[in-house]
């Protein structure tokens, strides 16, 4: 598979990995180099192994992960999505600031797991065309590790013009992308 057709497929499948590093970028308040790679280490690691286990599980599972991917990643961002609106529209206990700091590893591996199904689904399809995985799932990886990384740097500039509104915006963010997913999916 030539080089432009992979770097094509892997800036598609990062792409709500961005935008979810935006969005929780906008929650941190301080900024700092080890947050930004975090996030890029989540979806970017996940973004890799997906693509590994859907070309492993080949033709076996390829009608299972289209019927329902739209449906799981719809659910996983709606839950988090919610979540996160929920917190930001609570008032906050007195001396407590409104955005939360970082995501624990919970949510950062059911974001990272509901922003790779796709991948998965990209994988069982290499899998299909004979089409060896290692090169596309390392083209993957370091796309979407480098583009979670600008976003979530992004998101903590655009979180400082947010103020206390930060959360709400990123859950919002959130359940349209998992929205926009199952639209997709059952259209």
């Amino acid at each position: 598979m030539e080089f432009w057709t992979v770097l094509v497929i892997a800036v598609g499948l990062s792409m709500d990995a961005f935008a979810i590093s935006v969005a929780g970028g906008c929650s941190i308040q301080h900024m700092t180099v080890r947050r930004a790679l975090k996030s890029g280490w989540w979806f970017g690691g996940f973004q890799m192994l997906m693509p590994i286990l859907g070309w492993l599980g080949g033709l076996a599972l390829r009608g299972l992960v289209q019927n329902v991917s739209h449906w799981v990643a719809f659910a996983l961002l709606g839950l988090i999505g919610v979540k996160m609106i929920v917190e930001g529209v609570r008032d906050p206990p007195a001396g407590e600031c409104a955005q939360s700091e970082d995501h624990g590893w919970q949510e950062m591996l059911v974001l990272a797991i509901a922003t790779s199904i796709d991948a998965f689904a990209v994988g069982v399809s290499l899998s299909i065309l004979r089409v060896s995985i290692w090169w596309p799932a390392t083209l993957i990886g370091v796309v979407t590790f480098s583009l979670s990384v600008a976003g979530t740097l992004l998101g903590c500039r655009v979180g400082g013009l947010l103020q206390d509104k930060a959360e709400v915006v990123g859950g919002v963010a959130l359940v349209a992308i998992g929205l926009r997913i199952l639209l997709e999916g059952l259209l």
